[in-house]
């Protein structure tokens, strides 16, 4: 599964409405009257009249009046809707599993589908995320780097997706089917979920993030896309070796072992350990097109190295070795007589070295800017990121909790974040300090909070949307929330 957006049960969410209420199934489209009220994943607040949200089995709710009244849309689909985006009033798009593509042109009371190359594939992909630009353009994200735009009102869908290239980390562990592929120019998808996309109104500016601390920024309306940067706390400068030396010095050691311990507890980063022979080794151990020599000596200081990082408390699934020896590499050469050669030149440095690095791997659910410098992102474990520089680099945030932070807003220097469990976080200070509300700010909740949406001129009315149609709603940044969704009747169990 490519995401850790968690999938409701229907089930129990109709036997609990059984329980009180004598449902009647048949459609009620003509009134739009809303019969079961569905867990919901994305609402888009067009105005501070307008909101549109989607969820569970196709689910689709709006209001015209400020979330007074909701009505429930027509759909074609009962596939999950997880994000929507509304560019105005009346256009926008859903987006959810397996490719699917919805499209209203009448403020989300219906919607049709769009076919799109996701949809299309032998093995339909999800997409997680959607953000309209305008009536015409819309960015849409989703699993093994799934990446699409359409400028034509969705007429038709251009595949940016992220691919996995010859020098690609990746590469190596692709089957030979998709390694040849690779070869011969084809597209082969990266093994990494996107997860959301958001582009601030008005421009031309566009972020995109996922799993593995993926983060993306565009100038030009999603064409092309830069990778921004996690600028952590902790550093390492490499060890040196000398000549044939595969054991480390204590000195060494004890370099490492402070390293470890300053991350130890920072679940949502890894280390990357890169070896690196000098030109005298590579002349000495790689004789006659036969790299066993070599490679033992580069698997040796892996090994050492990894060793002292466990002994210091690091989890060996955080510890990466991109690089180690491809001890079946005549399997690679058969269909690449370059690959032994390859790899020999991206092992070569000036002299024998270890580098360990810091790998940023956590996994990223939403990101928002208030402006063109001002960011913020939130993700699994509690994780709060922060920009200041159009998102090119980021910093941590310390929030103080380890549960997921599903979704996160801004009005003005206010900043709020909801996630799992009823989890809430606000800030005052633009995402500097985080701490919960109190009970007067906000509502006690216990269940899941999806997102989080204010309108994008006034930021006066904001709308958060969750489990079993949960709906909550500001009227004054952020300041207060009052629950308008389910109804209290539906709350009290009548």
């Amino acid at each position: 599964m490519r995401s850790l957006r968690p999938v409701p049960t229907i089930a129990l969410v109709a036997s609990v409405a059984l329980a009180c209420h004598n449902i009647d199934f048949s459609s009620r489209y003509a009134s739009g009257e809303i019969d079961i009220y569905d867990d919901l994943f994305s609402v888009s607040v067009i105005d501070e009249n307008h909101i549109v949200a989607v969820g569970y089995q196709g689910a689709a709710y709006w209001s015209d009046d400020a979330g007074d009244t909701w009505r429930k849309g027509r759909t074609p689909t009962k596939k999950m809707l997880y994000s929507v985006s509304m560019a105005d009033r009346q256009h926008g798009w859903a987006v959810g599993q397996l490719g699917t593509i919805l499209h209203t042109t009448d403020g989300g009371r219906t919607w049709t589908f769009q076919p799109n190359p996701k949809a299309d594939e032998t093995n339909p992909t999800h997409l997680f995320s959607v953000h309209a630009l305008d009536q015409k353009r819309a960015i849409a994200v989703g699993e093994w780097g799934g990446r699409i735009r359409t400028e034509d009102a969705g007429g038709t869908w251009e595949d940016n997706s992220l691919t996995v290239s010859l020098d690609h980390p990746q590469f190596v562990w692709l089957t030979f089917e998709d390694q040849e592929k690779v070869r011969s120019g084809g597209a082969v998808f990266e093994d990494v979920g996107l997860q959301d996309v958001f582009c601030l109104r008005g421009t031309d500016e566009c972020w995109l993030i996922g799993e593995f601390g993926y983060i993306f920024h565009s100038e030009d309306g999603g064409r092309t896309w830069i990778r921004g940067e996690i600028e952590g706390n902790v550093r390492m400068g490499p060890i040196e070796l000398d000549f044939d030396q595969l054991d480390l010095d204590e000195d060494d050691i004890e370099r490492l072992t402070a390293f470890a311990d300053q991350i130890v507890d920072e679940t949502h980063l890894n280390v990357l350990i890169d070896p690196l022979v000098s030109p005298r080794e590579i002349e000495t151990y790689y004789v006659d097109g036969n790299p066993e020599d070599l490679f033992d000596i580069i698997s040796a200081r892996l090994d050492e190295t990894k060793g002292v990082l466990e002994e210091a408390g690091l989890m060996t699934d955080r510890l990466r070795m991109y690089n180690k020896p491809p001890w079946d590499y005549e399997d690679f050469m058969e269909y690449d007589d370059t690959f032994l050669d390859r790899y020999i030149e991206g092992r070569r440095g000036t002299v024998p070295v270890l580098k360990v690095t810091v790998i940023q791997n956590p996994f990223l659910f939403t990101i928002r800017f208030s402006d063109s410098d001002n960011g913020l992102i939130s993700g699994l474990g509690g994780v709060v990121l922060r920009s200041g520089d159009g998102g090119h680099t980021w910093t941590y945030v310390e929030t103080d909790r380890r549960q997921a932070l599903f979704s996160v807003a801004m009005s003005d220097r206010r900043a709020i974040a909801v996630g799992e469990k009823g989890l809430v976080q606000y800030s005052e200070d633009a995402g500097v300090s985080w701490a919960p509300p109190s009970e007067q700010v906000f509502p006690p909740i216990f269940t899941f909070m999806r997102d989080l949406h204010f309108a994008p001129t006034t930021k006066n009315v904001g709308f958060i949307v969750g489990q079993e149609g949960m709906v909550l709603r500001s009227r004054d940044r952020g300041a207060t929330w009052s629950r308008v969704l389910p109804p209290e009747s539906r709350r009290r169990g009548v």
